[in-house]
């Protein structure tokens, strides 16, 4: 998908450029929300918010857009302002960061121990590092794209990914997280 090509076209009026937006992004922010949230449900509503607030905001945007960083952004300030209301957050576990998760279906959404013992864990880590350590990890952003995604510098993300990294370790190894 030619990003700048689709932009232009929104821009110029053809809204139906935008279903192209959609219909590249939907399934991996949708994943993303899961792993922020650990709730089918809210990421799919979440997923939804977001599409809204980019199509609506879509023409305000600087023409240089980068694009995945931008929803990425937005999903997470969907996430954000969700659980500034209930002051909650809770994270899929880290044991398939590696592989792709598949969101889940009314059949495969049990819980098993290791997964509730590593949710357990992340809940320990700030929010901050775990927000860098899934854009990093799991989907792969790199240091640059996480920066302008969330809006601090390189070396931050670097700081928080590897603060967070050493938080998960120690914890899961029968240590405290600070």
């Amino acid at each position: 998908m030619e990003e700048a090509l689709v932009i232009a076209q929104v821009r110029s009026g053809n809204t139906d450029a935008f279903t192209g937006i959609v219909e590249h992004y939907q399934s991996p922010i949708q994943r993303y929300l899961y792993r922020l949230t650990g709730d089918y449900e809210l990421a799919k509503d979440l997923t939804q918010d977001t599409f809204i607030h980019a199509y609506k905001s879509i023409l305000k945007t600087d023409s240089e857009l980068s694009l995945k960083a931008w929803l990425y952004r937005i999903a997470t300030n969907n996430a954000y302002q969700y659980y500034r209301r209930k002051r909650l957050i809770s994270f899929i576990p880290f044991s398939r960061l590696k592989r792709e998760i598949e969101i889940p279906t009314r059949d495969n959404t049990a819980d098993t121990a290791e997964t509730a013992a590593i949710q357990e864990i992340l809940v320990k880590i700030p929010e901050e590092l775990r927000i860098c350590l899934v854009l990093h990890l799991v989907e792969g952003f790199k240091y640059r794209e996480i920066a302008a995604t969330i809006g601090i510098s390189e070396d931050a993300v670097r700081m928080r990914v590897a603060r967070g990294k050493e938080a998960f370790q120690k914890s899961y190894q029968g240590g405290e997280v600070r």
